[in-house]
């Protein structure tokens, strides 16, 4: 008998169900504390001017956060006097109420920097897309912790797939796409219920074939007419290719005619371009041989009916479609400013008097904080507002300036723990509701973090989505809050006997 059903016993024969505190995780809640102290601490920091004499009052950016702070844990305090069964019970419920305002939002008369996601009631603006987290993460929790339901199965994983689908729809349409990818952090979940690993190899290929085609795609290779993003892009889809015949198809022959008839037959093409005719394109023989190796999976697939064949072939075929429309959405599809941004990190443009100006400022402001940082209230950067956005999506820049390295360590290990804390308490869920749940809000967290602090550092798109219990707003601290706090309940009714 192990201990869980030992525990179980205990309380079936004592008949006394453990307390909800009792069964709290307090070392969590001790984690979310001290972040919110040093996120008022940032708070204070970047919002400070120089003459202010009450860092307290209402009328400051640091004594509204005090409110929100207030308000947060009034707000976990009552999510954890509910009944745990409450969120499974009404998950859908509560899905669709947020699945309905944020629809209702897109028509919001209300823009605010470009972006319909606010909802103004007088003196409050509320952004439903960061309720709609906690939302999504209870109904895709009740939809693969229902009976029979089995990841592996297209019908089902489609499903999931659309429950986190739709409200990213929506949230696009009301032109706030940062908001909309934190969505794709339910894949991590995905994968930690058995979803493929070819299906993140495929979302990471694709970032590979968009940044380097992108990048260098007017690069010319050894002064020939080839450019080199077309040509390293194309000759990865066939190496991908033959690599995940070996992988998923257990024929290592197979893989090495492919991979040496690829290879082969671009080095030749190569020497062919250099030597011979320096204007001949590569890319062309290329893409023939793309075609060439389609047909050879296309062959496979019919001849062995194994669906792996197919699975490849599609990878293959949707490789290629992928990269000749990715120049497409960018200069046709993105808007103007998310365009720049990209060239930007990309290191197409420089711009550092325009797109890439956050970035820039953000990294002197952090540079300029050394070791041990210049102290509270002490930091130059932000007290003359040189660092847009310093006390929202740019927060982090705050911590570097004035607590220096060693500050900024330490924050990001208190985020570093909150994770691996978050990790271990959803392994212990008896559910899989649980379970599931606490992936979700993992993921969460683990892309706001690594998003904002890589945007802050000029190491990923800026793509404006706030650093949690950090960054200055009520929405995004009541959504985080509701996130964290919804799954201590859960956990805390983990040992409760279920009649």
């Amino acid at each position: 008998m192990n201990y869980r059903n030992v525990e179980l016993l205990m309380a079936r024969v004592t008949d006394k169900q453990p307390s909800v505190l009792g069964s709290l995780d307090w070392w969590t809640i001790g984690i979310y504390i001290a972040l919110l102290i040093f996120g008022w601490i940032s708070v204070c920091g970047a919002s400070y001017t120089y003459g202010d004499t009450d860092i307290f009052s209402l009328s400051t950016r640091s004594g509204m956060q005090i409110v929100w702070i207030g308000t947060s844990l009034f707000l976990g305090l009552v999510i954890l006097l509910l009944d745990d069964k409450f969120y499974d019970t009404f998950s859908y419920v509560i899905y669709g109420i947020f699945l309905v305002l944020l629809f209702l939002t897109i028509f919001n008369p209300h823009e605010i920097k470009g972006s319909r996601s606010w909802l103004v009631l007088g003196p409050l603006r509320l952004q439903p897309a960061e309720f709609a987290k906690f939302a999504t993460a209870l109904a895709i929790s009740k939809l693969m912790g229902s009976y029979g339901f089995n990841i592996h199965r297209w019908k089902d994983f489609t499903a999931a797939s659309a429950v986190v689908v739709l409200p990213m729809l929506f949230i696009i349409a009301q032109k706030e796409t940062g908001s909309a990818l934190v969505y794709l952090s339910f894949f991590l979940m995905f994968y930690r219920e058995g979803m493929p690993g070819s299906v993140l190899f495929t979302g990471l290929a694709m970032v590979i074939y968009f940044v380097l085609g992108i990048k260098y795609e007017n690069v010319m290779l050894f002064d020939t007419q080839t450019s080199v993003g077309k040509f390293i892009v194309l000759l990865l889809v066939q190496i991908f290719s033959a690599v995940l015949i070996n992988v998923y198809c257990k024929d290592k022959k197979k893989m090495l005619i492919v991979l040496y008839s690829c290879l082969g037959a671009t080095l030749i093409c190569f020497l062919f371009s250099v030597y011979v005719i320096p204007s001949f394109n590569i890319v062309w023989v290329q893409l023939i041989i793309c075609l060439v190796l389609i047909g050879y999976l296309l062959y496979n697939w019919l001849r062995t009916h194994l669906s792996n064949y197919f699975y490849i072939l599609a990878f293959t075929i949707g490789s290629i479609v992928f990269f000749y429309s990715a120049d497409y959405v960018l200069n046709n599809v993105m808007e103007p400013h998310q365009r720049v941004r990209i060239n930007v990190l990309l290191g197409l443009d420089e711009d550092i008097s325009g797109a890439g100006y956050n970035v820039h400022q953000s990294e002197i402001a952090i540079g300029s904080g050394g070791l041990q940082g210049k102290g509270f209230l002490n930091g130059t950067q932000t007290k003359l507002k040189f660092v847009p956005e310093q006390d929202t999506d740019f927060i982090f820049c705050t911590v570097g300036e004035e607590e220096g390295f060693l500050g900024s360590a330490g924050v990001l290990c208190l985020f570093l723990a909150l994770i691996l804390r978050l990790m271990y308490l959803s392994e212990r869920q008896p559910f899989a509701f649980g379970r599931i749940y606490g992936y979700c809000v993992l993921g969460i967290f683990l892309f706001h973090v690594f998003i904002n602090v890589g945007m802050v550092l000029g190491l990923t798109p800026v793509i404006g989505i706030p650093l949690p219990f950090f960054s200055y707003g009520g929405s995004s601290l009541w959504g985080f809050t509701l996130l964290l706090f919804i799954f201590l309940r859960i956990d805390a009714g983990r040992n409760l006997v279920r009649t």
